[in-house]
C-alpha cells in the first residue's frame, strides 16, 4: 500500500515538473538563440530521472515527548531571531541604516496572451537596496533581452515591464531588494491566459490528450531560414508540420507573430494551412513588415515553434540622392476635427540630412491626396487639424533633403474623426417597452462654461499643441472653442481661429514667432453664445523641447557565423521617447556605409545577416527619437566575417582582448621563465588559461610558430623547458575561455637561453592592479623567480605619469608583496613598475603595468563593518556587475585565508559577507575582496587595535540592548491643574510594552490615574487631576521590548512637590475664575512716546450683559464724572487715559467684571508705584532729548536740547569735560518749555572741551555730548568779537517783519494795494518777483519804498493772468530775507456766463 501511494504521488510530480518545463522551455522574444532557464522545477526533474528506479520511502517514528520538546526549541529559537532581528530595525548606531522593507507589494496578475504586464512595488531602505528580479528563481537580465523585458527605478519606485507575454511567462516573480543591512523579497504570480483553449495542457502536463486518448508529437522540418527582401515585392516563408499520430479530422493551430506581435490576415498578410505546410505570404513588402518571424504550432499536448528574421531592402529611389521613404506611419490621439500623425526615419537619408517631413492625407472613399503641411516639419510627430467629423481618413508621409523628395510611405491603417468618447462607447441598452418622460434640461440655451485643465501638450519650434478639458456647463447642444494667444510681456489677447470655432478639446497653433514667449487660454461657445475663458497657461516659449538624442557608446563586433556578426553598442545616455538605433555596415577602406536594418531596433544588441564570408566589416550605431538622428558612433574594431571559435558562441560576451607584457623572469642553460600579464578585458567570461608559442631566431631569419603547452597554463608565469643553450627564441601567449581563444600577445624580443650571473635578483613579476580610486591604488605583484646570489630582502616600487618621469613610491623597501600608492591625482594615467633587492644590490626593473587611470567609477562599493542583532561582527561588499562566472574571493594582507576558523565567508547574490568567528588581537590586518570577471570591482578594509575594540563595544551592545530615551521623563502642569508625566522612547518595536511604578508598586489605569503608551510617536504618558499629599514620591517608567529593557524616573518629594502642588491648585483655581467673565490681562499702565500714562486691561468672556465698573479710591466713576471721558473700550482692552500724569493723580485704580456667571476684579496702586511710573516717564523723556546744539548770543553761547515733554520731578545734570558744572553769574542752566539749556556769557579758553546733559532715565541716564574743542575752523569756544559780530548781524540784517498775507483773493477788474514792513541797518535793497520773475513798475505794477521802512505793491485792473506767488526780497549786507504771498483772481459766476 505504502509503495503504490509513492509510485502515486512521483507520478503527480512528474506531471507538475512536465508542466512547468514546457511552459518555460521557449521565450519567443529571444532572437536567433534558445536560452534554457534552469529554474526550480527543470533542477527536481533532473535529479528525479537521473536516480535509479527503484524508490524508498523511509519513515522516522519520535517519541511525542522528543517531538515536542523539538518543536519548543525551534519556536524559542525563532522567537529569539525575531525580537533580535526587530530590536536591530531600531537600535542602530547609525540611525540613517535600516534593511530594505516593501511599502508596497507587487500584485499578482492574469492576462491575454500577446498582452504586457507591468509589476510595480515600492521598497524603502537605507542605503538604497539594489533591485533585482527574478522568474522562478532565475535572474531576470533586461538588458540583455530589451524586447521582452523593460525596468525601472525612480524615487524607490520600481517596476518590471513584461512584452507580449506568452505562456512561457507564466511563473512565480520575485524582485529582490538588498543593502549593507540586508535582504528583503516579495513575490507576484503571473498567469498568462490564451484565447484558445489550453486547460488540458495545464492539468496534463505530460502532454498526454484525454480528449483524444493520445500525445501528440510535433516536428518542424523544411524551415525558413534568414530572408531577404526589397520594398514592393513578395515574400512566403513556410514550415512543413508534422503532428503524429495522425488523428482524423484535429488539425494544429498555426499561429504567425511579428516581434512576438500576433498576426492577423489582411491585405499585406496573407496565412494558407494546407494540413501540412504553413505559408505566410507577404505581400508588397514594406519596412513595416522587417522583423523576427515567429511559427507556433499549438497542439493539445503543448506547442513547437520556430523563428527566423525578415529583413527588408529599401526599394530603389527614382532619383539620385533623395531619402528613402519613412515607416511605420500611425495615428493618435484622434478627435472630432484633430488627430497626431507619428512615423520613424528612415534608415538612409540620402545625399543630404533630411530637411522635413510632408504629411499627405487621403479621405476614405476618394482617390486623391491633399498635402497637410506646406512647411517641411522636422519632428517626426505632426498635429493634423481641420478634419471632418464623422469621415475616415488615412495619411502617407514623404522625407525631403536637399537632392528631392523620397517615395511616400506605407499607408497608415484608417482612422475615423470624432469623440473619442463616442467611439469608446459601447452597444446600447435593449429596448425595455417602457418609455420615460422628464422634464426639459433647464440648461438648454445656456451658454457654456469655460473650459478646464488647459495645457501645453507639445511645444516646437514648428507648432504648439493645446490640450483642456470640455466644460461641465454646456447644455444639450454641441460646443465649439475658440483659442486665443497673448505675447508674454503684452495684455494684448489675440483670438487664433477667428474664422471657424473647432470642434475638438484639442488645437495646434502654426506660425508662431520661434524663441518668443506666449500664454493661450480657449473660450467655450454654442448657439446662446461664447464663455468665459479658461485660466491662461504659463509663458511657453516656442523652441524644440525634445533634444537629439546623444551619441551611442563604443561598438564591439563579435564573429557569429560565415554571413553574420553579432554586433553590441552601449546605448545612449541622454535620449529621451527613444525609437530606436540604426546600425551600418562597411568594409573596411572602402567607405562605403550601408545599413543593416531598416527598421529601428530597441536593443543594444543585433545580429547583422547577409554579410560577405572573409570580409573585414566595421559597424557603428545612430540613436533615433522624434527629434532626429543622434551623431554616428565612433567604428569599431574591423571584424572578420567568419564562424566564430570557441566551444561556446562567442556572441553571449564581448571581445577577449590578448595578453600584455610577457617578460623574462629567469633564464638558466636549457629553460626560461616567462612571465605575463592577464588580458585587461576578459569578454564576460574568467580566464580558463594560456596557451604558449615560440620560434627560434637566427641572423633576423624566424622560424615558424611552435606550440610549447598543449594543456593550459592557468598561472600567468611559465617555466619553458627543453631548450638549446646560446639560442635565441621569441615567445607570444594567447588566452582562452568560454569566448574562445584570443589573439596572440605581440612576440617578445629575441631571448638568448644562457645562464643569468648577475648577482642581484632578477624582476618581479604578474604585476597586477586593484582598488583602484581618483587618489590611490593597490599594486600586488609576485617575487622574482631568479633571486640572486642572496634571497630577496625587499622591494621599490616606481610610478610614473603617462609622459612624465620614473619616481620611487617609498624611501624604505618594503617586505611585502604589495602596496598602496596614494597621493595620485584625479583623472590622470599612471603607469606602476617593482624593483626587487638582495644584499648585493638592487636588480632591475620589472615590465611595467599598463597606463592606469586614476579615477573612482560610479558605483564604487567599499566594505562596510556590520554588526548584527546577536553581536556578530562582519565585512560586507556588494558588487552590482556580477556576471554569470563571478566570484567573490576575499582576502588578509592580500594573501589568500589559510586558517578558515578565524573567518566564515557567505555569499548570496551580489553580495558577500565574512564574518568573524571569535575577534580578537589576531585578526587585525588589512581585508580585502576581488570580484572575479569583473572591470576590477574590489575593495579592502583596514581592522585597527582601535576599530575593534569599538566594534567589541557595539557588539556588547547589541548583545545586550538598553532601550534608549529620546526625552528623559519630565512632569508639566496642564489646564485645571491636571498634571502629566511623559517620556519619549528614540528606538523601539511594535512589542514594547510599559510598566507604570510610583513607590515600587505596580500603579494602573482607574480613577486616579490615565495612562497612555502612543506607539505611533513613542510618547509615554500618564495624567492625574490632581496632586494630594498622598502623591509624594518617585514614579517610574519601566519598558521591556524583547530583551531590550529601559527605565526612566522622576522623584517629586520637598519643597519640589510642594510648590507643584501649589501651582496646581492655583491653575485648578485659574480655571475656575476663567469660566465667567475675567481678566485676560490684569491692569497695567503704559506710557506712550508723547508721555502720556494709560491704564489699561485685557478682558475675556465676556457678554453685553456683563458690567463693567471703574473705581477711583474705592469711588465709582460714574458716566457724567470728568474721568469717564477718559474711558475707553477696543477689542476686549479698557483703557483710561491719564494723559500728562501729576500729582492728583495717585490714587488706587480699580475695575470690576459681574454678571450671572461670575465676577473678576483687579486693581493697581498708582501711590505706591508711583515712583514705578515717573520712571518709565523719565526712560521715554530721555530717550526723545535731541542732540546738543550750540547757538551764539551777542553775550556768549548757549548749549540746548529738547525733549518732548519736562516735568519738575526729572533730574537734570551739565557736565564739563566728565565734571559736573558749578553754577554762577557766568554760567547758568534752566528749562524754558520743552528746551533743556546751559548758558555760558563771554567764554574764554577754559571753557573749551566737551560738554555733555545727563538725562535721568529711571534707572541710568541719557547722555548727549557735544565737543567744543576748537580743533576745526567752525568749532570750539567763539571769541568775544565773533560773539558781538554775530548778535550785531543777527540785530541789523534786512527782514520783512510784517504787512504782508499769505493768500489774497480778489476780484477780476478790482485794484490791489499790498504793503509789507521792511527793517534792516543799513536800509536794505528792495524788489519783487513773480513766479520768480522781477517785476518792473509801469502802467499795470506800481512799485514804491517810502522812508526805508514801508515797501508797497499796486496792480490796476486785476486779471486771471495776474494770479500767481509774488514775494518781496530785503536784501542788506547782512542777510537776504523773502516774503511770499499768493494772489488769485476770480471771476463772478453772472460775469461767467455773460462771457460764455
Amino acid at each position: 500500500m505504502s509503495k503504490s501511494i509513492s509510485q502515486y504521488w512521483v507520478r503527480m510530480l512528474i506531471n507538475l515538473i512536465f508542466s512547468i518545463s514546457h511552459l518555460a522551455t521557449q521565450d519567443l522574444m529571444e532572437t536567433q538563440e534558445e536560452v534554457k532557464e534552469e529554474g526550480v522545477g527543470y533542477v527536481v526533474m533532473r535529479n528525479l530521472f537521473s536516480r535509479e528506479t527503484g524508490f524508498e520511502m523511509r519513515t522516522v517514528k519520535k517519541s511525542r515527548e522528543t517531538s515536542l520538546r523539538e518543536s519548543a526549541e525551534r519556536l524559542a529559537l525563532s522567537r529569539k531571531m525575531h525580537e533580535k532581528e526587530e530590536f536591530q530595525k531600531k537600535m542602530n548606531p547609525d540611525s540613517l541604516t535600516h534593511p530594505p522593507e516593501f511599502i508596497v507589494k507587487p500584485r499578482g496578475q492574469t492576462v491575454w496572451e500577446g498582452k504586457s504586464v507591468t509589476l510595480h512595488c515600492t521598497v524603502a531602505g537605507w542605503p538604497k537596496p539594489c533591485v533585482t528580479w527574478y522568474k522562478n528563481n532565475v535572474l531576470i537580465d533586461a538588458k540583455a533581452h530589451p524586447e521582452k523585458y523593460f525596468t525601472e527605478s525612480q524615487y524607490n519606485m520600481h517596476s518590471l515591464e513584461i512584452k507580449n507575454c506568452n505562456f512561457s511567462d507564466t511563473a512565480e516573480y520575485r524582485i529582490s531588494a538588498l543593502n549593507v543591512k540586508g535582504e528583503s523579497s516579495a513575490f507576484a504570480p503571473l498567469i498568462i491566459k490564451s484565447d484558445f483553449k489550453l486547460f488540458l495542457f495545464i492539468f496534463c502536463s505530460d502532454g498526454y490528450s484525454p480528449e483524444y486518448d493520445v500525445t501528440f508529437n510535433t516536428t518542424i522540418i523544411d524551415k525558413f531560414d534568414v530572408s531577404f527582401g526589397h520594398e514592393g515585392e513578395t515574400m512566403s516563408l513556410g514550415c512543413t508540420v508534422i503532428v503524429y499520430p495522425t488523428v482524423k479530422r484535429y488539425q494544429p493551430e498555426i499561429v504567425w507573430y511579428r516581434n512576438g506581435v500576433v498576426l492577423s490576415p489582411s491585405k499585406w498578410v496573407h496565412m494558407h494551412w494546407s494540413g501540412e505546410r504553413a505559408t505566410l505570404t507577404l505581400v508588397h513588402l514594406n519596412k513595416e513588415d522587417e522583423g523576427l518571424y515567429t511559427l507556433r504550432v499549438n497542439t493539445k499536448s503543448g506547442f513547437d515553434t520556430h523563428s527566423a528574421y525578415v529583413f527588408v531592402r529599401d526599394a530603389d529611389v527614382e532619383e539620385e540622392g533623395v531619402p528613402v521613404a519613412p515607416l511605420d506611419v500611425r495615428c493618435h490621439d484622434a478627435n472630432k476635427d484633430y488627430v497626431v500623425v507619428t512615423w520613424k526615419q528612415p534608415a538612409v537619408e540620402g545625399s543630404s540630412s533630411i530637411i522635413g517631413y510632408f504629411i499627405d492625407r487621403l479621405e476614405v472613399g476618394t482617390h486623391h491626396w491633399t498635402q497637410c503641411n506646406d512647411t517641411p516639419v522636422k519632428y517626426a510627430r505632426f498635429p493634423v487639424t481641420g478634419l471632418t467629423e464623422g469621415r475616415s481618413y488615412t495619411f502617407r508621409v514623404r522625407a525631403l533633403n536637399n537632392s528631392g523628395v523620397s517615395r511616400p510611405s506605407r499607408a497608415s491603417d484608417p482612422v475615423v474623426a470624432m469623440d473619442p468618447s463616442d467611439r469608446a462607447s459601447g452597444p446600447s441598452a435593449p429596448w425595455t417597452g417602457m418609455i420615460r418622460f422628464t422634464e426639459e434640461d433647464p440648461t438648454v440655451g445656456v451658454v457654456p462654461g469655460s473650459p478646464t485643465d488647459l495645457a501645453v501638450t507639445e511645444a516646437t519650434k514648428s507648432y504648439v499643441v493645446l490640450s483642456w478639458k470640455p466644460p461641465i456647463q454646456r447644455g444639450h447642444e454641441g460646443v465649439m472653442y475658440y483659442v486665443e494667444k497673448c505675447l508674454v510681456g503684452t495684455d494684448t489677447w489675440q483670438r487664433v481661429n477667428t474664422g471657424m470655432p473647432v470642434k475638438s478639446p484639442r488645437f495646434a497653433l502654426f506660425d508662431l514667432a520661434e524663441g518668443k514667449s506666449y500664454s493661450f487660454r480657449v473660450r467655450s461657445c454654442n448657439s446662446a453664445g461664447v464663455g468665459e475663458s479658461s485660466e491662461e497657461t504659463g509663458a511657453t516659449t516656442v523652441g524644440d523641447r525634445l533634444d537629439l538624442p546623444s551619441v551611442p557608446g563604443p561598438v564591439i563586433p563579435i564573429r557569429n557565423t560565415d554571413t553574420s556578426v553579432v554586433v553590441c553598442w552601449g546605448a545612449s545616455k541622454e535620449v529621451k521617447n527613444l525609437v530606436g538605433y540604426y546600425i551600418e555596415v562597411s568594409v573596411s577602406g572602402s567607405g562605403v556605409w550601408v545599413p543593416c536594418n531598416n527598421k529601428p531596433v530597441k536593443g543594444t544588441r543585433f545580429v547583422c545577416h547577409g554579410l560577405n564570408t572573409g570580409d573585414k566589416c566595421v559597424f557603428r550605431v545612430k540613436a533615433v527619437n522624434a527629434a532626429g538622428y543622434s551623431g554616428s558612433s565612433a567604428e569599431s574594431e574591423a571584424c572578420i566575417v567568419q564562424a566564430s571559435i570557441g566551444d561556446t558562441p562567442p556572441h553571449s560576451f564581448s571581445k577577449l582582448l590578448p595578453p600584455t607584457g610577457v617578460t623574462l623572469l629567469e633564464r638558466v642553460r636549457d629553460y626560461m621563465v616567462l612571465g605575463w600579464q592577464a588580458p585587461a578585458k576578459t569578454g564576460g567570461a574568467d580566464i580558463r588559461g594560456y596557451y604558449l608559442d615560440y620560434r627560434t631566431v637566427k641572423n633576423g631569419v624566424t622560424s615558424k610558430w611552435h606550440e610549447i603547452n598543449l594543456q593550459t597554463v592557468t598561472g600567468t608565469s611559465y617555466k619553458v623547458t627543453d631548450l638549446k643553450e646560446n639560442v635565441f627564441y621569441q615567445f607570444q601567449v594567447r588566452a582562452v575561455n568560454r569566448a574562445g581563444i584570443s589573439e596572440s600577445s605581440i612576440p617578445t624580443v629575441p631571448l638568448e637561453c644562457k645562464e643569468w650571473t648577475v648577482a642581484v635578483p632578477g624582476p618581479a613579476h604578474s604585476l597586477r592592479v586593484q582598488e583602484v580610486r581618483k587618489d590611490s591604488m593597490v599594486l600586488l605583484w609576485e617575487p622574482p623567480t631568479f633571486s640572486g646570489r642572496s634571497p630577496v630582502t625587499g622591494y621599490y616600487v616606481d610610478y610614473k605619469e603617462e609622459n612624465g618621469r620614473w619616481r620611487c613610491v617609498q624611501e624604505r623597501s618594503t617586505k611585502n608583496t604589495y602596496m598602496k600608492v596614494t597621493g595620485l591625482q584625479e583623472g590622470v594615467s599612471y603607469r606602476l613598475r617593482i624593483h626587487a633587492k638582495n644584499v648585493a644590490g638592487v636588480g632591475g626593473p620589472s615590465k611595467e603595468t599598463d597606463a592606469i587611470l586614476a579615477e573612482t567609477r560610479p558605483g564604487t562599493n567599499e566594505i562596510m563593518v556590520d554588526v548584527d542583532d546577536d553581536g556578530v561582527i562582519s565585512l560586507i561588499f556588494e558588487c552590482s556587475d556580477l556576471k554569470g562566472d563571478s566570484q567573490f574571493v576575499w582576502s588578509k594582507n592580500y594573501k589568500a585565508f589559510t586558517d578558515t576558523s578565524r573567518l566564515t565567508v557567505q555569499t548570496s547574490g551580489g553580495k558577500s559577507r565574512a564574518i568573524f568567528n571569535d575577534p580578537s588581537l589576531e585578526d587585525l590586518g588589512t581585508y580585502s575582496c576581488v570580484v572575479t570577471n569583473t572591470d576590477g570591482v574590489s575593495s579592502s578594509y583596514t581592522l585597527t587595535e582601535e576599530g575593534l575594540k569599538r566594534l567589541l563595544d557595539i557588539s556588547r551592545d547589541h548583545q545586550f540592548p538598553i532601550i534608549p530615551f529620546k526625552s528623559e521623563m519630565a512632569i508639566e502642569l496642564q489646564e485645571k491643574g491636571r498634571v502629566r508625566l511623559w517620556a519619549e522612547v528614540a528606538k523601539f518595536t511594535s512589542n514594547c510594552q510599559v510598566e507604570y511604578v510610583f513607590n515600587d508598586n505596580i500603579i494602573r489605569e482607574g480613577k486616579k490615574y490615565t495612562m497612555n503608551f502612543n506607539k505611533t510617536t513613542g510618547i509615554i504618558e500618564m495624567f492625574m487631576d490632581s496632586l494630594e499629599v498622598t502623591d509624594e514620591g518617585t514614579f517610574t517608567f519601566n519598558l521591556v521590548d524583547g530583551k531590550a529593557t529601559g527605565r526612566t524616573s522622576l522623584v517629586l518629594i520637598g519643597e519640589e512637590f510642594a510648590e507643584l502642588q501649589k501651582k496646581s491648585e492655583f491653575e485648578r483655581a485659574e480655571w475656575v475664575r476663567r469660566q465667567g467673565p475675567h481678566f485676560v490681562e490684569y491692569l497695567s499702565f503704559e506710557v506712550t512716546p508723547e508721555c502720556d500714562v494709560h491704564l489699561k486691561c485685557k478682558v475675556g468672556n465676556i457678554k453685553p450683559a456683563t458690567e463693567i465698573a471703574w473705581f477711583k479710591d474705592g469711588i465709582e466713576i460714574e458716566e457724567d464724572d470728568e474721568d469717564a471721558k477718559k474711558i475707553k473700550k477696543s477689542d476686549e482692552v479698557l483703557t483710561f487715559d491719564i494723559g500728562k500724569i501729576s500729582k492728583k493723580d495717585a490714587g488706587v485704580y480699580e475695575v470690576k467684571l459681574k454678571d450671572e456667571r461670575g465676577k473678576d476684579k483687579t486693581l493697581l496702586n498708582l501711590t505706591d508705584a508711583g515712583r514705578t511710573v515717573l520712571n518709565a516717564v523719565f526712560r521715554v523723556i530721555a530717550n526723545s532729548s535731541t542732540e546738543l546744539k550750540v547757538m551764539s548770543t551777542e553775550h556768549g553761547i548757549i548749549l540746548y536740547s529738547f525733549v518732548v515733554h519736562y516735568i519738575e520731578d526729572l533730574r537734570i545734570g551739565w557736565l564739563h569735560k566728565e565734571s559736573k558744572i558749578s553754577h554762577s553769574d557766568r554760567v547758568q542752566c534752566g528749562v524754558t518749555g520743552e528746551q533743556l539749556w546751559l548758558k555760558i556769557n563771554e567764554p574764554t579758553e577754559k571753557d573749551k572741551g566737551k560738554y555733555a546733559i545727563d538725562i535721568f532715565n529711571g534707572q541710568g541716564s541719557v547722555k548727549r555730548v557735544l565737543d567744543l574743542s576748537g580743533q576745526g575752523k567752525s568749532s570750539g569756544v567763539p571769541t568775544q568779537a565773533t560773539l558781538q559780530a554775530a548778535a550785531i548781524a543777527e540785530r541789523n540784517r534786512a527782514r520783512v517783519v510784517g504787512g504782508l498775507p499769505d493768500v489774497v483773493t480778489i476780484q477780476e477788474g478790482k485794484s490791489l494795494n499790498l504793503t509789507g514792513n521792511v527793517w534792516g541797518d543799513p536800509v536794505p535793497e528792495v524788489s519783487w518777483v513773480k513766479n520768480d520773475k522781477p517785476l518792473l513798475s509801469d502802467d499795470h505794477y506800481t512799485l514804491k519804498f517810502e522812508h526805508g521802512k514801508f515797501a508797497s505793491i499796486t496792480i490796476a485792473a486785476v486779471t486771471t493772468i495776474d494770479s500767481g506767488k509774488y514775494a518781496l526780497l530785503v536784501k542788506n549786507k547782512y542777510g537776504t530775507e523773502a516774503g511770499e504771498f499768493t494772489v488769485s483772481v476770480y471771476i463772478p459766476e453772472d460775469e461767467a456766463e455773460k462771457k460764455e
